[in-house]
């Protein structure tokens, strides 16, 4: 019988706030994990100086290729508007 496939991870956009108040936008499939990666230190480069971080929204997407994308998208929107978006959220 054939073998059962493993269900496919969701892949999930995450912003952080920084302790100075900027924005940290990544993608993860365990945003939680992902958050305290970012508090310890071995997350990224530019949360590694900016600690504590807080997570402040999240979004489910439909894989990994679709989650990079939006990642993109969103990396790519002025300051107001990411804050817009978290106030909407």
């Amino acid at each position: 019988s054939p073998m059962p496939r493993a269900p496919r991870p969701s892949w999930w956009v995450y912003v952080v706030r920084c302790a100075d108040g900027t924005l940290y936008t990544g993608v993860s499939t365990d945003p939680d994990r992902r958050l305290g990666q970012h508090n310890a230190g071995t997350a990224s480069k530019y949360t590694r100086v900016r600690r504590p971080v807080e997570l402040v929204y999240r979004e489910r997407r439909r894989g990994r290729s679709d989650a990079l994308k939006r990642e993109a998208a969103l990396k790519a929107l002025p300051r107001r508007a990411k804050l817009a978006l978290l106030a909407a959220a």
